[in-house]
């Protein structure tokens, strides 16, 4: 973990597309902890979104007490994975029909848009307030949402992310493969992106996600354009 926590924690979370959902399950005795496996989207403001059942355990739950908390786990594939980064982000899930949510979770998840219309699915927005980082042995800490969030995101990037994505697949797929296999040592053909906030995009190949950070935060589409181009040019130096 570096030393800045928050946006290594922000890292963290945007890089995978899975999470453990923990709720309050009622039940003849009160209350119960209930843990699941959720897939799970992050919109530009680190937003959790999730797309779940209202037959699902976890969504009746969440509509008699709507407190929530998502593990993201970052652990995979180490030999030790206690010493590994991990992050339990709290707050509140809140439906939404927003169609910028449920875009933004199709475009990290394209498999769910075969059930995403269904009658019993609903999105839901996580509302974060505070989170805590287990980073490894001896580096622990909690995060209150102020500490945590970015920087508000730029209303200008959030509505132009569709098109950037857009045009990155459809007109510069060598250079998303660049992305992927140069800077990120990813193997494979066929890497897409799914999105682009002001800290990093977000790329896909088949049940494979992964986090390219860009090299300074952006602000707008003209700058993300320049950084998109700034990192061709340091991928093919590479």
């Amino acid at each position: 973990m570096t030393e800045d926590l928050p946006h290594s924690v922000r890292d963290l979370v945007r890089g995978l597309d899975k999470a453990a959902l923990a709720t309050a399950l009622p039940n003849e005795n009160g209350t119960w902890p209930y843990a699941s496996l959720v897939l799970v989207a992050v919109d530009h403001d680190l937003s959790p979104i999730l797309l779940m059942s209202d037959l699902a355990e976890h969504s009746k739950a969440i509509s008699a007490d709507n407190r929530v908390s998502l593990l993201f786990d970052g652990t995979a594939g180490l030999d030790q994975p206690l010493t590994g980064p991990r992050a339990s982000l709290l707050g509140r899930a809140v439906p939404t029909d927003d169609a910028r949510y449920r875009a933004r979770f199709l475009a990290r998840h394209p498999d769910a848009a075969m059930y995403a219309d269904f009658r019993d699915f609903r999105f839901y927005r996580v509302v974060l307030e505070r989170a805590h980082l287990v980073g490894g042995f001896g580096k622990i800490r909690w995060l209150t949402a102020a500490e945590l969030l970015p920087a508000a995101p730029a209303p200008a990037l959030v509505e132009a992310e569709h098109d950037i994505v857009a045009h990155m697949n459809d007109d510069h797929a060598d250079a998303v493969a660049l992305y992927a296999g140069k800077l990120l040592g990813l193997p494979g053909e066929g890497w897409r992106m799914t999105g682009i906030d002001g800290e990093g995009i977000d790329l896909r190949r088949r049940g494979a996600v992964a986090r390219l950070p860009l090299p300074a935060p952006v602000t707008g589409p003209e700058e993300a354009r320049k950084a998109l181009i700034a990192l061709v040019a340091k991928a093919r130096a590479a």
